[in-house]
């Protein structure tokens, strides 16, 4: 049988919380399985670029990474967000490393490529993106990996990649060797049919259902990228993908009734 991996996504809403953090962390912490956690950016990197005055482009809600974005995204993520959340892993006895995909050359990435939208400094990757053997000689150290959303090339370039995909392809990479279960942490109680009625939650999504779903106009925006991600999961031999409320992780690793799950 395969040991068991929790892979956890946050985002930024917990990430600019600092007293739920607090509690997500202790919760996270205490999970005696092997486990990596990956993080989105939050509100601290658009401040800060506002504060220094680099405009923020958008297109259609991607984010336009040029140079100055980069830097500020690069020092934002992988520095402050990243060791901050180390720092408060470690006083919880959690033997966490805080890792870019540069780092060891642990993500490598590819520059986006549009045919009308130049993107930037933004890296897409695929599960073959992940150097998961030498991840593996990580956690076999009992070390508690903890990403940020930058990559590389290995060709001397940053690049700014979606966190939600990163947690996919790791997981995706890592269940040759584990049993890996994937869990995106958000600030809902899973995919809600009503996003006004936050019990109105759906407790497993399929390929077919989530079409049905999207044609429909009934899913969120924001959730759309998770759930692509949570699928391509699912297609790639993960065990288990889970979407569930932040603030529930303790209540999901020992029950298993949070959240929504998806499925094939």
């Amino acid at each position: 049988m395969k040991e068991k991996l929790y892979i956890i996504k946050i985002g930024g809403a917990l990430i600019d919380n600092e007293e739920l953090l607090e509690q997500f962390l202790h919760q996270f912490s205490e999970i005696q399985e092997k486990k990596i956690l990956v993080h989105g950016g939050g509100k601290l990197a658009t401040t800060l670029a506002d504060k220094l005055g680099v405009e923020q482009k958008l297109v259609n809600g991607r984010r336009i990474t040029d140079r100055e974005t980069l830097d500020i995204v690069a020092m934002v993520y992988a520095g402050g967000i990243n060791k901050n959340i180390v720092a408060k892993l470690q006083q919880k006895k959690c033997k966490a490393i805080g890792f870019s995909g540069a780092d060891a050359n642990l993500i490598k990435a590819k520059k986006r490529e549009h045919s009308e939208i130049d993107f930037g400094f933004v890296g897409d990757i695929t599960e073959k993106s992940v150097n998961w053997k030498l991840i593996s000689k990580l956690l076999k150290l009992n070390l508690v990996p903890v990403f940020s959303a930058i990559t590389h090339d290995k060709k001397g370039h940053l690049f700014n990649t979606n966190a939600d995909t990163i947690a996919s392809v790791v997981a995706q990479a890592l269940s040759l060797k584990y049993d890996v279960e994937l869990l995106y942490c958000f600030d809902k109680e899973g995919v809600l049919e009503d996003i006004n009625n936050p019990k109105s939650v759906i407790k497993n999504i399929s390929e077919e259902e989530f079409s049905t779903l999207k044609n429909e106009g009934k899913l969120h925006k924001g959730i759309l990228p998770k759930l692509e991600n949570a699928l391509g999961a699912v297609k790639n031999n993960v065990n288990k993908v889970f979407l569930i409320k932040e603030t529930e992780l303790k209540n999901h690793i020992e029950n298993h009734h949070e959240g929504t799950e998806i499925s094939l």
